[in-house]
């Protein structure tokens, strides 16, 4: 009855997505986008450590012997350690610097240039993504309101993931970019859902139609939520080394919540304007 109600008051509604959609991208300007070792540059070390020691006192040792403030601890699981400093570090003083505490198991250093190349295929990939992800959209349903109510719909759920990136300091790196990409696809999964319930079928209203097609979107979006959450969960709690899957599922989890809000209020509130001005 709820729902019910809030379906039939739904114009007012549709402003929210976009207030949000707007926040973020002012926040995202403001705030910046932290990156990553493998789009900004910089020298990742896994270490063998030869004393326990905290991630607040590694980080300060190595900081003060190298004479840089960008160094971060990202994990310590047992007797290793993962670091991340910014710039190109010599191994050899690394080495100097760790003496007595830990030992260098493994080094990669990521050049100005090959960081700049892979940022450019990124913003490729999220580009070319998105034009066939509206191509597609546009083919299937030969309509142009409907379709470019998908497409902003994805196009906020995309700009609310960054934000939230943004906001809660989830680095940008080819591990989040593939983040985004699956949202792409799940963002577009529930629209095309709503859009194909709402347009194509006759039996029922509007919100009759809609409300069907409420209770399997909900169940799918909520069910990829929760797999997040879990995955998350499991990732920060037990296997704290591999913080690329927990940035995948924070990415994940920032934009299914959005989608909730740009499916439900904001492209339904399109459908229904339009079903109503035809």
């Amino acid at each position: 009855m709820k729902e019910k109600l809030l379906l039939s008051s739904y114009k007012p509604l549709i402003i929210i997505p976009v207030v949000i959609t707007i926040l973020c991208l002012v926040l995202v300007a403001v705030n910046g986008l932290p990156g990553s070792i493998d789009l900004e540059g910089g020298t990742i070390a896994i270490l063998q450590l030869e004393k326990p020691v905290s991630q607040a006192e590694l980080e300060s040792t190595i900081s003060t012997g190298l004479g840089t403030t960008e160094v971060d601890v990202k994990s310590i699981s047992g007797d290793q350690a993962t670091v991340e400093i910014a710039g190109n570090v010599d191994v050899v003083k690394l080495t100097e610097v760790l003496a007595g505490t830990a030992t260098i198991q493994s080094y990669r250093s990521v050049g100005a240039l090959i960081s700049e190349e892979a940022l450019t295929q990124v913003y490729y990939a999220l580009a070319f993504a998105f034009l066939f992800m509206s191509i597609t959209v546009f083919v299937i349903f030969r309509s142009v309101v409907p379709s470019l109510a998908v497409i902003a719909a994805a196009a906020s759920d995309i700009i609310i993931a960054i934000g939230g990136m943004s906001l809660f300091g989830i680095p940008l790196s080819l591990a989040s970019v593939g983040g985004l990409l699956m949202l792409i696809g799940y963002s577009v999964d529930t629209d095309i859902l709503l859009t194909t319930r709402v347009l194509k079928e006759k039996k029922g209203t509007v919100t009759e139609r809609a409300m069907n097609a409420l209770g399997t979107g909900l169940t799918m979006t909520v069910a990829a939520i929760a797999s997040m959450v879990a995955l998350y969960l499991v990732v920060v709690l037990f296997i704290p080394a591999a913080s690329t899957l927990a940035d995948i599922a924070a990415v994940l989890i920032i934009g299914l919540l959005a989608d909730l809000m740009t499916t439900w209020i904001m492209n339904l509130g399109i459908l229904r304007w339009y079903l109503e001005a035809r």
